[in-house]
């Protein structure tokens, strides 16, 4: 019965944007550290950097990121600087090292940033390290965010694709969510961006918010599709008051049950594959010739702390108050309180307050997970080849889950480790049965559908 299923596979996991995922992570790895894994990357390894914003100038109920209301724009003001010292600090570190394929701007609200000071931070990326010919800028936006020359601003420094951030249209559901955006808004920035010769737009659209309905919902994915975005990311909303405080103005009534929020996912999926575009992952959906489709198609889709991506990069640089950064040696996270960040990279150039080094069984188990997440299968030669005899034991984790499998949702045919059409929604629950680090903790996660 789908909603005994749906029940059972519906307890809090990791989303596993990483692994081990950010909860043990731990102060063990400072700035020393981080000093000596930047050091030690070779010339020709690609890079991804993140700049991390930590303001808006409303604060938007749902959601899940580091960041802070501002009425005024004198600590961007004052944030900008104190960020490109740290920029500053970490090419210096790398000395020439590496190549920068990919930068991302995001918040908070990026799109806060005046032109002079977003035309600053991209003028001294492309100073301080040696940008890739294939080089993708992308931003998030908030449409209440654009000013008429905003757009220009974008187009100046350089951007290539941009996020803009729909939840839903129907004022009932923003008026809950703190969130006021009209479809007229959202249009006019993907216009707006489009007319200056940006080649990507994103969408993003929440289902499981308060007072959403199936029928609403399908109404902001209509008139979303109506936008013709490259991609379109279909969220599930994470709620997580225990984490963020300013969620506990939702009201908890008005919140879809577990079984709503499965039937949004499934109905909403069902009609933005039937517009035209390829499933991705959990939550991703893109027209068949982003690349975006072209590497899930190629078995060369990634996984990251912004979602699923083409970006291949096996070290991620992050720049400002909360951000992670993924090296090979390990992931390292600065400190959040932007204070706090700002008083650290005034001190010492970094400032880095936690992170983990990656066992050999973390790297075996982080490449199960993100298989499975990204193309819903592992395959055991593939397997074998990368991580030898240490293979064997997840290998026989994964025969005593199919054997274990009363449900469906998995299959082990001796060559692959394969999620079933039918198990596919549900393959976060199947990802945490490989994660060691599960239940030695107590962290809290969001609903796993």
């Amino acid at each position: 019965m789908l909603d005994d299923l749906v029940r059972r596979y519906s307890k809090p996991v990791p989303r596993y944007t990483s692994y081990p995922t950010a909860p043990h992570f731990h102060p063990g790895i400072d700035r020393v550290t981080y000093a000596e894994w930047l050091r030690t990357i070779p010339r020709d390894t690609a890079l991804s950097l993140y700049i991390h914003v930590p303001f808006c100038d409303r604060l938007c109920w749902f959601c899940g990121c580091h960041t802070k209301q501002v009425l005024r724009y004198d600590p961007i003001a004052a944030y900008v600087p104190v960020v490109m010292r740290e920029i500053e600090a970490v090419a210096k570190l790398l000395d020439g090292q590496g190549r920068v394929t990919a930068l991302h701007l995001g918040g908070g609200s990026p799109s806060m940033l005046r032109g002079e000071d977003l035309g600053k931070l991209a003028t001294l990326i492309r100073k301080r390290f040696t940008i890739a010919p294939s080089f993708e800028f992308s931003i998030e936006i908030d449409p209440n965010d654009m000013v008429p020359e905003r757009y220009d601003d974008l187009a100046a420094a350089g951007v290539t694709r941009v996020s803009v951030g729909v939840q839903d249209f129907d004022p009932k559901v923003q008026q809950a969510i703190n969130r006021l955006q009209s479809f007229e808004q959202t249009a006019a920035v993907v216009e707006g961006m489009r007319a200056r010769g940006v080649g990507s737009v994103n969408l993003d659209v929440l289902y499981g918010l308060p007072h959403q309905t199936l029928e609403g919902l399908e109404r902001t994915v209509a008139q979303s599709l109506s936008l013709q975005p490259d991609r379109l990311a279909l969220f599930g909303y994470a709620h997580v008051p225990w984490m963020k405080t300013h969620q506990r103005m939702i009201p908890e009534a008005a919140l879809p049950g577990v079984m709503e929020r499965f039937t949004q996912s499934a109905r909403a999926a069902e009609q933005i594959r039937g517009a035209g575009y390829e499933a991705i992952g959990i939550d991703h959906f893109a027209l068949p010739t982003d690349s975006l489709a072209q590497s899930a198609r190629g078995h060369q889709l990634h996984r990251n702390f912004q979602g699923y991506t083409t970006d291949a990069a096996p070290a991620l640089i992050g720049f400002g108050a909360s951000s992670i950064g993924s090296l090979p040696q390990g992931y390292v996270q600065n400190a959040a309180a932007t204070g706090e960040y700002i008083r650290q990279v005034n001190e010492h150039g970094l400032a880095t307050a936690r992170g983990v080094a990656l066992t050999p069984e973390d790297r075996m188990r982080r490449w199960v997970i993100e298989r499975l997440m990204c193309d819903f299968a592992v395959p055991l030669d593939e397997l074998e080849r990368r991580f030898g005899p240490r293979a064997e034991a997840v290998t026989a984790e994964m025969l005593g889950l199919a054997l274990e499998d009363q449900d469906g949702l998995v299959d082990f045919d001796g060559t692959s480790f394969t999620m079933t059409e039918k198990g596919r929604p549900f393959v976060r629950s199947i990802a945490a049965a490989f994660d060691s680090y599960l239940t030695a903790g107590k962290a809290r996660h969001s609903l796993a559908v």
